[in-house]
């Protein structure tokens, strides 16, 4: 595995590159799209004019795009996908967040070619991606996953083989509704407590030493009461997310109620503007339905 492809060098993306970089791996990055990011070329960084010619040179070509059409594209493009260039023994890995039915058809045309497919979609944002402490969670084959975890153990902390093909990413969307509900939670007793007359700042405090305590609160209920809604993860992604779990559940016949809720609650911040907001803006929309802002 000593070359590793890497496809997605955006906020998540490029600090996971530079992660396996700095453990001494050389990363082949396409410039089929847009010119590498200059900071991760040159001795450990080399630009392919192409994704085939990135599938060509590497043994392992990692995915971090927005969505499921965008892995579609990267993977099986009738001009440039990386299926034209890779062949029996190679394996990629998508770690970007997208649907579990499709996760399922992507890896069956993979490996039908005699190649490996891992989906490992992750959680701890930015800030889990810079300092290599992503929570990662992956579908696949058990020894698929054995030899690539070296590699997952440079970019996580918490890795979990969840089961086969598309269970990453149904775990991936859990997740997801856990955030979101969690978020909304945080927002509701801020938003409470301010109109009452408290200081946000401290009721936070307060609570951090409780059992309401949770990595939401801690980190988005600094963003809320701060109003720093720079993302991090954005709304507009998480609401991608959210349609995951809505349409899914569509599938399964089961009722969501409070995931449509938080999805309504993050439409009210797109139609404000917010949709690159950070996802902790959610406090946002609640505040424009109280006409009242806990930072007045």
């Amino acid at each position: 595995m000593k070359n590793i492809g890497f496809i997605g060098t955006g906020i998540m993306g490029k600090p996971m590159a530079q992660n396996l970089q700095n453990a001494g791996y050389t990363l082949h990055f396409s410039e089929h799209f847009e010119p590498a990011p200059a900071d991760i070329l040159g001795e450990k960084g080399i630009a392919c004019p192409s994704l085939a010619a990135v599938a060509q040179a590497c043994d392992v070509i990692f995915i971090m795009v927005p969505d499921t059409p965008q892995v579609e594209d990267v993977l099986f493009n009738d001009e440039y996908g990386l299926d034209k260039g890779l062949s029996a023994g190679k394996t990629v890995v998508d770690m970007s967040s997208i649907s579990p039915m499709a996760t399922k058809r992507f890896a069956a045309r993979i490996e039908k070619m005699g190649a490996h497919y891992m989906d490992a979609p992750v959680s701890g944002g930015e800030v889990g991606a810079k300092a290599g402490t992503l929570s990662i969670m992956v579908g696949g084959d058990q020894a698929v996953f054995d030899r690539i975890n070296p590699l997952f153990q440079i970019l996580g902390k918490n890795i979990t083989l969840v089961g086969g093909h598309g269970d990453g990413q149904t775990c991936k969307v859990a997740n997801q509704i856990i955030v979101a509900l969690n978020i909304e939670a945080v927002s509701e007793a801020l938003l409470f407590a301010a109109k009452a007359g408290a200081d946000p700042a401290r009721v936070r405090q307060a609570l951090m030493g409780g059992f309401a305590s949770s990595k939401i609160l801690e980190v988005h209920g600094e963003r809320m009461v701060k109003g720093t809604f720079d993302p991090g993860f954005r709304i507009a992604l998480h609401q991608k997310d959210l349609n995951l779990a809505l349409e899914g559940a569509r599938e399964l016949q089961l009722n969501l109620p409070n995931t449509a809720i938080a999805q309504q609650l993050f439409s009210t911040c797109a139609a404000l503007g917010g949709s690159q907001w950070d996802h902790s803006a959610m406090i946002r929309a609640l505040e424009h339905m109280s006409n009242f802002s806990i930072r007045d």
